[in-house]
């Protein structure tokens, strides 16, 4: 708390979210803090917003009673989201955040509801981008890796494993891997980046739990994914940034991290931006494909100046199934990103692929 204050002792022009100031050591009567920002702010007794505002600060009060907090400084963890949860019932905060979601209605809320949901989602883009740039851990900047795909894919389904062991293999080689948080690939991802430091054979034992409950709709299937993290208690970091609008799946249990958002086209968005060193693409349905172009789109125009690789892992769907890799090469002909494209069904190849072709800058 006592560095809140910058080195001179005041608090001009700082901004200040989702703390609780109480035991703060400051005397509020003499801080400057004109151009200040309080964020849902928590101030001591006796200190009073009217005189904040009269030293040129601006105060942003808390919101009416809410399942969450829109001012959170920080991103979830998978034991904060399953709070309440049991196998008998879902009581978890997860679930009541998705009950108040539908309740104010998802997509045209009320004035405030919107304002809490879009302030939060702000909270949890700056928390994550923390994160990666290495001021959450100080372990210095992250090499992401997206990994997208089919949130149907059971798991006994083989992109599954084999998504699991390339998500391993590049965690232990130092990427970071990012995933849209949910279950089917999605899951295999973030679970290969949990067990980087397991032996294959420890991977296994995990996908042949995991493989009793196959898709996220049968019984047993987050009892499953619990036996897993008890058998492995301290695993790799990963990031999944899941969403309330898709609240009917659950968000996977074996990432470390969690940048949940309402807006799943920020959501979407941004997980395709900071995955600068590259993505894979196992096969999925139209939301695969949506993100696919997404990708392309930023790559073609080198939006965020960056050209990213992207993997695609199923010759025969991205080939002759669906036609997507020959579209999407004929769209890159003469383009940077004509140099970043791989299609294959293999795992070796892909991680080799991603190591040889790192991030181009424009």
């Amino acid at each position: 708390m006592a560095a809140l204050c910058r080195s001179d002792g005041q608090l001009s022009h700082a901004v200040v979210q989702g703390l609780n100031l109480r035991k703060l050591e400051v005397d509020w009567h003499t801080v400057r803090m004109e151009g200040a920002v309080f964020l849902g702010c928590r101030f001591p007794e006796g200190v009073e917003v009217s005189e904040l505002v009269a030293k040129g600060a601006l105060v942003f009060p808390g919101f009416r009673e809410l399942p969450f907090d829109p001012y959170r400084p920080r991103l979830y963890s998978r034991a904060e989201l399953m709070e309440g949860w049991t196998s008998g019932e879902d009581g978890s905060v997860d679930k009541r955040i998705y009950d108040y979601f539908l309740e104010v209605g998802r997509d045209r809320p009320g004035v405030l509801d919107a304002l809490a949901q879009r302030v939060h989602d702000h909270a949890i883009e700056d928390a994550m981008h923390d994160l990666l740039e290495g001021r959450t851990d100080r372990d210095g900047k992250k090499k992401v890796v997206g990994v997208m795909g089919g949130h149907g894919t059971p798991r006994a389904d083989p992109y599954y494993w084999k998504v699991a062991r390339i998500a391993k293999h590049l965690t232990a080689a130092g990427y970071f891997i990012a995933t849209g948080g949910g279950p089917g690939i999605m899951e295999a991802a973030n679970l290969g980046a949990y067990l980087a430091g397991v032996t294959d054979k420890e991977l296994e034992e995990a996908l042949l739990i995991l493989s009793r409950a196959p898709v996220y709709t049968d019984r047993g299937y987050m009892e499953c994914a619990q036996e897993v993290l008890d058998l492995f208690r301290h695993g790799h970091a990963g990031l999944a940034v899941p969403t309330w609008f898709y609240g009917h799946e659950p968000s996977n249990l074996f990432s470390v991290h969690i940048a949940k958002y309402f807006s799943n086209s920020l959501r979407e968005d941004g997980l395709l931006t900071i995955a600068a060193h590259g993505i894979i693409f196992a096969p999925g349905s139209a939301g695969t494909t949506q993100e696919i172009f997404q990708d392309a789109t930023q790559n073609h125009y080198q939006t965020y100046g960056v050209v990213s690789p992207m993997a695609f892992l199923g010759k025969e769907y991205y080939g002759e199934k669906t036609g997507i890799f020959e579209c999407l090469t004929r769209q890159a002909a003469g383009k940077p990103y004509g140099e970043s494209l791989l299609l294959t069904n293999s795992g070796e190849e892909v991680i080799a692929f991603l190591k040889e072709h790192p991030p181009k800058g424009c």
